[in-house]
């Protein structure tokens, strides 16, 4: 017998999208249930317990087929102590507070990069857990999804390149024709970018083959942005808009190390966060 997928039912889905959803609440300058919710459900409970299982599988990666494969039995032989009942009850009381506060569909619907080895993990979680759902040929293929997702292996033949990875290989005038196009494309769809996230979007394509110069592109524009909103925010009255600044600085990154890539991501995070910038300055 098989068993079926439920996000609803996924820890490591439902921790993540609690993360997202209080970063675009701050962002979007509203108080978040949801850093109430991931407070209560997801410490010191079974279901911390759990999602601690997909975080270990998260930062294990670029392995060899032996150790990503000890890892993966280790990880399903302490799922096996987990208290099964706690758990259901736990998520079933933790989505009631979802749909309490949020849009249930909209809350569900991001799309998530790891979305396909969270889902192994936990059918692999689940057939363990349950004798009567043991099916080999469905086990191994499971765990072949999640060989692949942290061996080296699959980081040889990996998947569709990133923005900032195509852009490498474009001659100079290609990414400047590319920078005025996608340039157009935003204008067109969020009326106008101001000239700081123009800024960040040019410098995307035309330094992306100097990684140092993006690193250094990237610190300094966090910097500023974190002096910017402190300074905005000496200016608020208002005590909750106060907060809510603070708490967007707070979730800024340090300067990125050596080791760190610069993804498209990060950059998109710049344009959100001189969207928030002018926003305020409006006010």
């Amino acid at each position: 017998m098989n068993i079926k997928h439920s996000k609803y039912k996924n820890s490591g889905i439902l921790f993540e999208l609690l993360v997202r959803q209080i970063t675009s609440d701050t962002l979007n300058g509203k108080d978040s249930p949801a850093r109430k919710i991931l407070k209560n459900y997801f410490v010191k409970t079974e279901l911390g317990k759990e999602y601690k299982l997909y975080e270990t599988l998260a930062k294990s990666t670029n392995l060899t087929e032996a150790k990503a494969n000890t890892i993966i039995e280790t990880l399903l032989e302490s799922s096996k102590t987990l208290n099964r009942s706690s758990l259901k009850r736990q998520k079933y009381n933790l989505v009631k507070e979802i749909k309490n506060s949020y849009d249930i569909d909209k809350f569900f619907k991001h799309k998530l990069p790891n979305y396909k080895s969270q889902a192994a993990l936990y059918t692999l979680i689940e057939i363990k857990s349950n004798p009567n759902l043991n099916n080999i040929k469905h086990e191994i293929s499971n765990k072949i999804t999640l060989i692949e997702a942290i061996s080296n292996k699959s980081s040889k033949t990996s998947s569709t390149p990133t923005l900032i990875d195509e852009f490498k290989d474009y001659d100079n005038d290609l990414r400047i024709l590319t920078y005025k196009v996608l340039l157009e494309k935003f204008n067109d769809k969020y009326e106008g970018l101001n000239k700081n996230q123009k800024l960040v979007l040019k410098e995307l394509i035309l330094s992306v083959d100097n990684t140092p110069r993006l690193k250094e592109f990237y610190n300094s524009e966090v910097a500023f942005i974190k002096v910017k909103l402190l300074g905005l925010n000496e200016s608020v009255t208002d005590k909750a808009t106060k907060i809510k600044i603070n708490e967007v600085v707070k979730i800024l990154p340090l300067n990125v190390k050596k080791s760190h890539q610069v993804k498209d991501a990060d950059l998109i995070n710049l344009l959100q966060y001189y969207s928030l910038i002018e926003e305020l300055e409006n006010v």
